[in-house]
């Protein structure tokens, strides 16, 4: 069987880590004798670079028609002033291919434990999953206006879409401890009302799992008090663009997260979920972990090639335990380097 891949290398970092998922993607085909086909198409920058647009009509389509995505990193200076941001094409993507589920796992291995900004013992053992509602709320709302006098935003949610990302996070609860922990401001916002009334009525059908309910800036607190007592994360568009954003910072790098965007059908989309860093651009010092565990999260929920995705969590663990470290992690091993142990561990089994 063929799985047919579109890679979007995007900018900044994006294009050195995303060789560098390639190459693992690469040397697990030939360990399980699987076959990726690859297409890379210009993304973000890049796109507005080739194309004028940072989603090219061709990009969009080769999207379209894959098995799965793989971005590496949109943005920077360079298109502060562009008619069309490299972000712009993203929320374009996500609401073309209906990418309404955003899951970013918070994992904190014993090996960089001690480099988090947090106490070694306040995150040791943290292992939860924030589930982000990715195409309504404040982001997509309309009317938005603003001039130099008044600014408008529209914060709006339907019970349907509601539904849909309360049934994601459940569904992923029931996998792991059974605990779904869903984020509002229902003391405040009549969209955060409706919220946890269709995240109560969800529950209904999971006895098994237990709900709690945290306003947003409890939630905040907590993440940094108390990591290891979350599970699963369910909240709206921006809480969850924040929130996730500061339970990344637990591990003590961006560098080594990943995420993925599914849609209710069609192909989803994995990627980082740090930004394209061109400050570190081509300078070969990228930690490529975030981008290797993307491709790993692909394998397992896009193409069910749960034995590949294992041996590749394996061979990256093996190699960060050897102290094959980046930059970012207090370590001097440069992004091709890093990349190369994982290879040998993957095709060596070392």
């Amino acid at each position: 069987m063929t799985y047919h891949i579109t890679a979007l290398p995007g900018d900044g970092i994006g294009p050195e880590i995303m060789a560098s998922g390639l190459e693992v993607l690469e040397a697990l085909a030939q360990k399980f004798q699987l076959d990726f086909k690859i297409e890379t198409h210009p993304f973000g920058g890049a796109g507005i670079d080739a194309l004028s647009d940072p989603l090219p009509e061709t990009t969009l389509a080769a999207c379209q028609k894959a098995d799965a995505i793989l971005l590496g990193a949109i943005g920077g200076p360079k298109w502060d002033n562009a008619s069309k941001r490299p972000e712009q094409g993203l929320l374009a993507l996500r609401k073309a291919l209906g990418l309404f589920a955003n899951i970013r796992p918070i994992q904190v291995p014993n090996t960089i434990a001690h480099l988090s900004p947090l106490k070694k013992e306040i995150v040791e053992g943290t292992d939860f999953i924030v589930v982000r509602e990715l195409t309504g709320g404040i982001y997509f709302g309309e009317p938005k206006h603003w001039d130099e006098n008044s600014a408008v935003d529209t914060l709006t949610y339907t019970a349907q879409e509601i539904e849909r990302i309360a049934v994601q996070a459940f569904n992923l609860a029931k996998t792991r401890r059974n605990k779904v922990t869903s984020v509002d401001k229902a003391n405040v916002l009549a969209s955060s009302k409706l919220w946890r009334q269709v995240v109560e009525r969800v529950a209904t059908r999971y006895p098994e799992v237990t709900l709690e309910h945290l306003y947003v800036d409890a939630a905040a607190m907590i993440l940094i008090q108390r990591p290891t007592t979350f599970d699963v994360i369910v909240t709206e568009n921006m809480f969850g663009d924040i929130l996730s954003d500061e339970a990344s910072v637990i591990t003590g790098s961006l560098g080594m997260l990943p995420s993925a965007s599914h849609p209710e059908s069609g192909p989803s989309l994995y990627e980082p979920i740090h930004g394209s860093a061109p400050d570190i651009a081509g300078q070969n010092i990228a930690n490529p972990m975030s981008m290797i565990s993307s491709v790993s999260m692909m394998l397992r929920q896009s193409l069910q090639l749960f034995e590949a995705a294992d041996y590749l969590d394996k061979a990256a663990s093996e190699t960060m335990e050897a102290g094959f470290l980046t930059k970012d992690l207090g370590g001097n091993t440069s992004t091709t380097d890093f990349t190369k142990e994982v290879k040998k561990r993957v095709k060596g089994g070392e």
